[in-house]
């Protein structure tokens, strides 16, 4: 039988446009070690690991007509230094340029008649680092049968890239022709004429139409959300998205959020949000934005929930869901400690409902999890898109040991999250080796400052500690 796209699936490939492409990104930075971490020993890396995740060698084969939905089919063009790619900077290159060419390369769509992931391989930066960008169709990792290749490719020990004399050469399944994929479909469908009915519909109607029907499936995430459906108060993050973005970073220390959770309670993910709820704060302050206490933003917040059916104690965590959750930030409240309390209290429910995965549990995920989990989080934001909320916020924690790719040793993993349509900025936050890395990425445009709210993150860190320490 075809290996057939989930209505969801489809719906990221039917959703994107050129303003709002639906790929995760992130940004690794490397140590370079003194035997070096050039371009062809990344390939040999990735192609070393490919068999792990065989969907990196598949692209997407459209059903003439549109009578069923998208298979996944073997790529027999497929090429990985297409999909690896390098790039340098002006030595020595200047973290600005790096977050610049990052802005650059999210901005642009990937190619859907190839496997849906690009990755960059940066040299020149400064200090002896490289960096590696990434970016992965939502499309194409769902956590279950495919998982993003950074899980696969990062080691808690450095390893030599050598080519394992036993592998079996990759060889590319036939690919179907239209007839076999019609087929197919009719084979299928026979016992659910509704749904021929529908899909031949969804192909005479408009992109948009379109996208409307596919995503209607996703009736069971919107009911899950945990903040009334209203629409968003309205804001400067309110706004219809272009082409380009801008993308940047800030950094903290977990220590010192753990510190600030031991005091005043909740969890880690409460603290994360109540940093993003100051930095917001003084970021509306700078524009000049009127606030009172009743002034809120809402974030859509993915959190990792248990399947009714599934085991807790992992190792089948990627199989759970992500639930997407509306909290409406308290940026109205001046003093860091009542805005914590808030969020606290509106998450709490969700820690109570004895479905909340904790992160102890999602660190026992194989690899380097963070990359797959931010990704699913994504899909769960991406499916409730619309004018109920203004930002995502995602955060995922990793390991806090060091990870090597190769013998090469990541300093700091930054994620990098996609807009939708009326989406301004998202916010990607990921703990790993004692650090905490923020990746936010905002429209050109909209939030031409979003560098300035980056050091308004670190700022809010400042504010909670200092009140801390009082």
């Amino acid at each position: 039988m075809p290996d057939r796209l989930s209505a969801l699936d489809a719906s990221f490939l039917y959703l994107e446009d050129q303003a709002t492409p639906m790929h995760v990104g992130g940004v690794a930075v490397f140590r370079r070690p003194k035997a070096g971490f050039d371009y062809d020993g990344l390939v040999a890396l990735i192609e070393q690991r490919l068999p792990l995740v065989p969907r990196y060698r598949q692209r997407v084969a459209q059903v003439p007509g549109r009578l069923a939905r998208p298979v996944w089919v073997d790529d027999p063009g497929f090429d990985v230094t297409y999909h690896v790619r390098r790039s340098a900077l002006p030595r020595p290159g200047s973290d600005s340029q790096l977050y610049d060419l990052v802005a650059r390369l999210l901005a642009r769509p990937l190619d859907q008649t190839r496997p849906l992931w690009e990755a960059y391989l940066v040299e020149g930066l400064a200090g002896g680092h490289v960096a590696l960008i990434t970016k992965t169709h939502l499309a194409l990792v769902d956590g279950i049968r495919t998982i993003d290749f950074g899980q696969v490719i990062l080691e808690p020990d450095p390893h030599p890239t050598e080519p394992d004399p036993d592998e079996e050469p990759w060889v590319p399944r036939r690919l179907p022709g239209p007839t076999r994929l019609l087929l197919d479909a009719v084979t299928e469908t026979v016992h659910r004429p509704a749904e021929v009915v529908e899909n031949v519909r969804a192909a005479i109607a408009d992109a948009t139409a379109t996208t409307r029907k596919v995503t209607g499936v996703l009736g069971t995430l919107v009911s899950a959300i945990g903040v009334a459906t209203r629409p968003a108060p309205a804001g400067p993050l309110s706004a219809t998205v272009g082409k380009a973005r801008r993308y940047a970073v800030a950094r903290a220390r977990l220590d010192d959020l753990r510190g600030v959770r031991a005091r005043h309670g909740g969890t880690v993910n409460d603290v994360v949000l109540a940093v993003v709820s100051g930095a917001l704060r003084a970021w509306l302050l700078s524009r000049g934005e009127q606030l009172t206490s009743a002034t809120t933003v809402r974030a859509l917040v993915p959190l990792a929930v248990r399947d009714g059916g599934a085991d807790g104690t992992v190792p089948g965590m990627l199989g759970n869901q992500v639930s997407p959750q509306l909290v409406d930030l308290p940026v109205g409240e001046p003093n860091p400690f009542v805005r914590l309390q808030h969020i606290s209290h509106a998450l709490r429910p969700h820690g109570d409902s004895g479905r909340s995965v904790a992160a102890s549990a999602l660190l026992r995920v194989g690899g380097f999890a963070p990359p797959t989990l931010h990704s699913l989080g994504a899909r769960a934001a991406a499916s409730v898109a619309g004018r109920i909320f203004t930002v995502v916020v995602t955060n995922v924690p990793g390991p806090q040991v060091p990870l090597y790719a190769g013998t090469a040793r990541m300093t700091a993993m930054f994620p990098a999250m996609p807009l939708t349509k009326n989406q301004a900025l998202a916010i990607g936050v990921t703990s790993y080796d004692g650090g905490v890395f923020f990746g936010l990425t905002g429209d050109r445009a909209a939030m031409s400052d979003v560098d300035a709210l980056a050091r308004m993150l670190e700022e809010s860190v400042e504010e909670l500690l200092a009140a801390v320490k009082a």
